[in-house]
């Protein structure tokens, strides 16, 4: 093996590098640094509620910037497989808001859900993804 990028055994982007002929994996160039811990807000709105019966502790979910007249810091969070599970909290947006307006990558990971009578609390720790 030469010089190279490869996917290692977990999908995690690392460098291989053969060194007298002793093939070495390098440490993934890929990690998540966890930022803070946070909700899913407007999980009471979703015009497909089946999203809350198909998620589970630990999924990773995907951040994305919405036009939203309501808030224009909004960030919607969505399920790996694209479906609308709610938004990161008007009080808590602000910051991660501009930094992915500066290009920064943000993704999640459910921590815990809780089933309150009708409502469903999910939290999630939000992760800058760092190459």
């Amino acid at each position: 093996m030469s010089d190279e990028l490869v996917i290692g055994g977990s999908g995690e982007l690392a460098a291989a590098i053969d060194r007298d002929g002793i093939d070495t994996l390098l440490k993934p160039l890929v990690r998540e640094i966890h930022l803070f811990d946070s909700f899913v807000s407007g999980t009471t709105h979703l015009a497909d509620t089946s999203v809350l019966d198909e998620i589970k502790e630990g999924d990773k979910l995907v951040l994305r910037r919405e036009e939203n007249k309501f808030d224009e810091n909004a960030i919607l969070i969505l399920t790996e497989s694209k479906k609308k599970l709610g938004y990161v909290p008007e009080k808590d947006n602000s910051i991660f808001a501009r930094l992915m307006d500066a290009g920064k990558m943000l993704s999640a990971k459910i921590k815990s859900i809780e089933k309150k009578g009708s409502f469903t609390q999910i939290s999630v720790g939000i992760y800058l993804v760092d190459f």
